[in-house]
């Protein structure tokens, strides 16, 4: 029988205390993002309240438990488990460094196999009129003209996007620096379209919009505040309508095509990884095979033997 959530006991101070510590490590060891290290303070709650149910604590679990607790919600998304799978994983791994438990309970339970789903990507032509969607006669329209020039000459995050400051911005250079995941700094170039825009927004757009308010965040809205992430995917959703696009895109959409129409113009894939801000190459390599897939379509369109 599969207990409810809203009945579990809280975890116990010890499995609390237990959490917290491999939270504060991953953060300094690994620089972990918040909302990565929010995930795993989920997950093992979670975790060890379902333990508590059965009379136990975190270091007392064994392989039968775990496999018993994902047998249990068996309902959730492949992606869910995995994710839970490798918080606990992670977690185990640190008590078993600390000589807190004599094996990893994790050890041969297999995650779920996932397909990694191609990211949909605009063609150069439908990102020309998303970006040309604005009307650019109002103080607003150069801005978010100069959002998306700017997101689409970058291949920012969202969060990237809309939390940029002034003091991040080097016309002169025609570079940003840009604070990623785990507080990784990078140096990402701008391109001329987008330096000409910054520039033309930053000489009467901005002040414009501001009034007599100040604020440090480079895109402010019409009460001089940043803007949030969810009013810029708003903002986009509207101007892919305006643009003729029918299909559902966000602003993640626009770094997709950044990454793709470079490796398709023959950048390295070193270089895309860099200034995407990537981590780890395998989550860059997708966009090969989104660029592949493409030229597969175009050579069955145009070949005459496609």
């Amino acid at each position: 029988m599969t207990t409810s959530s809203a009945a579990l006991p809280p975890p116990n101070a010890a499995d609390a205390r237990a959490i917290e510590e491999f939270i504060d490590l991953s953060w300094m060891e690994r620089g972990l993002a918040a909302a990565t290290l929010s995930a795993y303070r989920g997950d093992l709650s979670q975790f060890s309240r379902w333990l508590s149910g059965r009379g136990l604590r975190l270091e007392e679990a064994r392989r039968l438990d775990i496999l018993d607790f994902l047998g249990e919600h068996a309902h959730w998304p492949p992606r869910t488990i995995a994710r839970r799978l490798s918080a606990l994983r992670r977690f185990y791994q640190h008590l078993e460094r600390e000589g807190r438990v004599s094996d990893n309970p994790c050890d041969r339970i297999d995650a779920p196999r996932l397909g990694r789903p191609l990211p949909g990507v605009l063609t150069e032509q439908e990102v020309e009129r998303l970006l040309a969607a604005p009307e650019v006669d109002t103080a607003l329209g150069v801005r978010d003209r100069t959002m998306l020039e700017v997101l689409y000459a970058t291949g920012l995050r969202v969060s990237e996007l809309v939390g940029l400051r002034l003091e991040q911005v080097n016309l002169l250079q025609g570079v940003l620096r840009v604070v990623g995941k785990g507080g990784k700094e990078r140096l990402v170039p701008l391109g001329e379209p987008a330096v000409d825009w910054l520039e033309r927004f930053l000489e009467r757009g901005r002040a414009e919009i501001l009034g007599a308010r100040l604020t440090p965040a480079l895109f402010p809205t019409g009460r001089g505040r940043a803007m949030t992430r969810q009013a810029f995917w708003h903002l986009v959703k509207r101007y892919a309508g305006r643009a003729g696009i029918s299909r559902a895109i966000s602003p993640h959409t626009l770094r997709h095509a950044f990454a793709t129409h470079l490796l398709d113009h023959g950048a390295d894939l070193r270089v895309v990884q860099m200034l995407l801000g990537h981590r780890d190459i395998s989550t860059t390599q997708i966009y090969t095979h989104v660029a592949r897939e493409r030229l597969k379509v175009i050579h069955a369109r145009h070949h005459p033997r496609g």
